[in-house]
């Protein structure tokens, strides 16, 4: 038996990552005041020019999805359809998630808004937001007379 050494901040970022989910779950409420469905999981990652938001929406088709940014936040809303119309008594088991969802992500300010691309395959959403170039401030040197 391997001896590990207890990690008492391990346990608390866990109970962190609980809260982070039920306060997401709780504020993600569409403007028509109804709580979304599900919540598709993203990652978010940033590269020196860029910063990168990738959605996992298998079985989303594009025109059921609407990307808006304003005011330095970006909304991700769409619907994920059942996939059969007819009556649902018939299945065994349902563990997917189907229904609305909404999504809110501050962004930060030297994003260049005109630049953001989405692109959606294989049942992911990536969206790319550039960030402006920053101007670096010119050096002035002090001569001495």
């Amino acid at each position: 038996m391997a001896i590990v050494r207890w990690d008492p901040l391990k346990d608390l970022m866990t109970m962190h990552d609980r809260m982070n989910k039920i306060f997401d779950e709780t504020l993600s409420k569409t403007a028509h005041g109804s709580y979304g469905d599900w919540l598709p999981p993203v990652d978010i990652y940033e590269t020196d020019s860029e910063i990168v938001i990738i959605a996992e929406l298998p079985g989303v088709k594009e025109d059921e999805l609407d990307i808006q940014m304003a005011d330095g936040v970006l909304v991700l809303k769409g619907e994920k359809k059942y996939p059969v119309d007819g009556d649902s008594d018939n299945y065994y088991r349902l563990e997917r998630s189907y229904g609305k969802f909404n999504r809110s992500f501050a962004i930060p300010n030297n994003v260049d808004v005109n630049s953001v691309k989405a692109s959606l395959k294989d049942g992911l959403l990536k969206i790319t937001l550039q960030k402006r170039t920053e101007v670096q401030p010119k050096v002035i040197k002090v001569e001495t007379e």
